[in-house]
């Protein structure tokens, strides 16, 4: 009976329901493609991939604890103040990674700058606890909050890459253009380093998506 026990728990952690709140923002649900939210730090901090990284750490980080903090005190926040109240359990958790950042990674913390502190006022960030942690249990909280890091993160992660191969000719840092190339006339490309690039560049992949998923229109409509 407790083998049966055990592994109906597990069953549960890992359902197809509760595996899917960590899969759907990667697809058909992704907070910046489909809701159109965290733009900002997806234009300002994805010049190169190495930023990037750090921020959807800083976001994932975020957003799971807050979620999981938020759920366990759902009962015990009245709803006048839940906003101020989700918005100090954010700020500590953003001035934690702050702090991390700059004991560790002082170089990437100048870097991203204000967009640190900004993930305070992230809409991914409040969108979640206000959508999902108020009216979740603690487990699936903490899913969402990951599946929601990751697909804010993959599309960060994606614009970066061809910003910093296009417009530097490196990946993290790493020559990857061959010296050949430039000795042949080849050009970095210092468009790919202005923020509007990377308006240009999600918007393209929104549309390949939107085209790809046509029920996505249609609930739009």
């Amino acid at each position: 009976m407790a083998e049966v026990a055990e592994k109906e728990k597990k069953e549960a952690l890992f359902s197809k329901k509760r595996v899917k709140l960590i899969s759907d923002p990667l697809t058909d649900n992704n907070p910046v493609t489909v809701q159109v939210l965290g733009i900002c730090s997806a234009l300002a901090i994805t010049v190169q991939i190495k930023p990037a990284v750090f921020m959807f750490l800083g976001v994932l980080f975020v957003i799971t604890l807050g979620n999981l903090v938020v759920s366990l005190l759902r009962n015990l926040i009245p709803n006048r103040v839940r906003i101020i109240a989700q918005l100090v359990i954010v700020a500590g958790l953003v001035s934690i990674v702050d702090m991390i950042l700059k004991a560790y990674q002082y170089d990437i913390s100048k870097q991203l700058s204000v967009f640190v502190g900004l993930i305070i006022t992230n809409c991914i960030v409040m969108g979640r606890l206000e959508a999902f942690a108020m009216g979740n249990k603690p487990w699936p909280s903490m899913l969402d909050g990951i599946g929601n890091s990751l697909g804010y993160g993959a599309i960060l992660v994606l614009v970066a890459f061809v910003r910093e191969l296009l417009g530097s000719g490196k990946i993290y840092g790493f020559q990857v253009v061959p010296q050949a190339f430039y000795d042949l006339g080849y050009v970095n490309n210092g468009l790919m380093m202005m923020p509007p690039v990377a308006l240009i560049l999600v918007g393209i992949i929104i549309w390949i998506q939107r085209s790809k998923t046509p029920s996505l229109i249609e609930a739009e409509d």
